[in-house]
C-alpha cells in the first residue's frame, strides 16, 4: 500500500500561484479595453477584502476594474445595543459568557467583553460553539450564555449546540442569537441612493454559499441585472472570478456563477439548511452598524424555544436603546462600501487594532484591521 502524505499547504500552493495570479491579471487588463464604462465589484466578506489587500490584487486591476468594500463581517455590523447585551449578561452573577474570538475586543457604549472580563466577568472565546458543553458540564452551577454571531455559515454550529443541549438535557446553557443573512443587505445596498459608487457586480462569499448554497443569489440578475460570482478565498480563486465578471460584461449578459465549484452547489448543505430551520426563524427587524434596521436580515430562536433564550429570560435587563458610532468613526460608511478605511481621520492614529474605537478595526475580517495590516501595499 502507498501512502500519500498531504500536508495543509498542498490544499492552497496552487491558488497562491504568482505566475497564475499574473496569467489572471493579464487576461483582466486586456478583456478590460473593451469595456463599455467602468465597473465596480463589491466583495461582500471580509474575508475576499484580506485577500485582496494581502495579495495586492488592486494593483493588478485596470483603472476601470474597482473594488468596493461591503458589509460581510458579522462582528463589524453588530450594533453596540447588541455588544451592550453581552456585556451586561457578562457581568451577572454566576454567569460565563462564551463567544467567538473576534467580539471580545469589540467596544460597546459600557465598553468590550475584554473589558468586562477585566472587571471580573467570566467571559470565554470559543473556535467552536459545541465547547460550551465542557464548560457547562464543569460548571454545573453556572449559567454559561453562548453569544452567537456570524452569517450562514456559523449558523448550523449554532443549531447543533442547541440540538445537542436539548437531546442532552443540559439545564444552563442559554443562547443570545445573533446570526445574520447575507442577500437582505445585498439588496438594500444595490438601493442606496446615497452610495458615491454604483455597484455594478457581486462578489459573492463561498462559504456562505457552501451551507445556503448559491441558489440565495438567484435574485440579483433576475430582478436587478447585476452579476454575482461565487468565489473562493485564495488569490487565484478572486482573480478568477474578477475575470469571469469581466467577460460577462463583454458578453453583455448578467448571470450567477460559481468559481468556487470544489466545494459550493447551487441547492448548498440542505441538512445543515434542515436544521436551521428547525430552530431558528427570522426577526422582523435587525439593525445593522452603519446600515440601521433591515427588515428580515438576522435570525432568532423559534418561541417553543424561549426557555433557551437568554434575550427572553433577561429582557428585564437587556438595554434597547439604539446607540451610535463615535463621531469621528466612519465604520458606517465603510460597511456601505461609500468609503475606504484611509479616508477615516482617525485611521492608524487614535483607531488601531489595539485601541480600536470602530468594530471595522477589530475583527480579523473587518476593512480597517486589513488596511492597516497591508497598507504598505496600497
Amino acid at each position: 500500500m502507498i501512502t500519500v502524505k498531504i500536508e495543509l499547504k498542498n490544499l492552497y500552493d496552487n491558488f497562491r500561484d504568482s505566475k497564475t495570479i499574473q496569467a489572471f491579471a493579464k487576461i483582466i487588463q486586456e478583456d478590460a479595453k473593451k469595456l463599455k464604462h467602468p465597473i465596480n465589484i463589491m466583495e461582500v466578506c471580509g474575508g475576499h477584502t484580506h485577500t485582496i489587500m494581502k495579495y495586492g490584487l488592486p494593483q493588478l486591476m485596470p483603472d476601470n476594474v474597482g473594488f468596493i468594500h461591503g458589509p460581510g463581517c458579522p462582528v463589524c455590523i453588530m450594533p453596540k445595543e447588541r455588544i451592550d447585551h453581552a456585556y451586561v449578561l457578562a457581568m451577572q452573577d454566576d454567569t460565563i459568557l462564551v463567544t467567538l474570538g473576534d467580539m471580545i475586543k469589540v467596544p460597546g457604549s459600557h465598553g468590550s467583553l475584554q473589558q468586562a472580563r477585566a472587571k471580573g466577568a467570566d467571559v470565554r472565546f470559543v473556535y467552536s460553539p459545541l465547547e460550551s458543553i465542557k464548560i457547562a458540564r464543569e460548571n454545573p452551577d453556572k449559567k454559561i450564555i453562548f453569544f452567537a454571531i456570524g452569517f450562514e455559515t456559523t449558523t448550523p454550529m449554532s443549531a447543533a449546540l442547541i440540538q445537542k443541549v436539548i437531546q442532552d438535557k443540559i439545564p444552563n446553557i442559554l443562547f443570545h442569537i445573533n446570526h445574520v443573512t447575507v442577500p437582505e443587505v445585498m439588496e438594500i445596498l444595490i438601493d442606496n441612493k446615497d452610495s458615491k459608487h454604483k455597484i455594478d457586480a457581486f462578489l459573492g462569499p463561498s462559504h456562505v454559499s457552501v451551507i445556503a448554497g448559491s441558489q440565495i443569489y438567484d435574485i440579483f440578475p433576475s430582478k436587478y441585472n447585476i452579476p454575482v460570482v461565487v468565489g473562493g478565498f485564495e488569490p487565484v480563486d478572486v482573480m478568477e472570478s474578477i475575470s469571469m465578471i469581466v467577460k460577462q460584461f463583454l458578453e453583455n449578459e448578467s448571470k450567477l456563477q460559481i468559481q468556487y465549484k470544489r466545494a459550493v452547489t447551487h441547492q448548498g448543505n440542505v441538512n445543515a439548511q434542515a436544521m436551521n430551520d428547525k430552530y431558528f426563524e427570522k426577526r422582523d427587524f435587525f439593525r445593522w452598524r452603519g446600515l440601521g434596521d433591515m427588515p428580515k436580515s438576522a435570525l432568532k430562536l423559534k418561541s417553543e424555544y424561549s426557555n433557551l433564550d437568554a434575550e427572553i429570560i433577561y429582557k428585564d435587563i437587556l438595554p434597547n436603546d439604539k446607540i451610535d458610532d463615535h463621531k469621528l468613526c466612519i465604520c458606517g460608511d465603510i460597511l456601505r462600501g461609500m468609503a475606504k478605511p484611509t479616508e477615516c481621520t482617525i485611521f492608524g492614529s487614535a483607531c488601531k487594532p489595539n485601541t480600536p474605537i470602530g468594530s471595522c478595526m477589530v475583527s480579523s475580517e473587518g476593512a480597517c484591521a486589513a488596511y492597516y495590516k497591508y497598507g504598505n501595499l496600497l
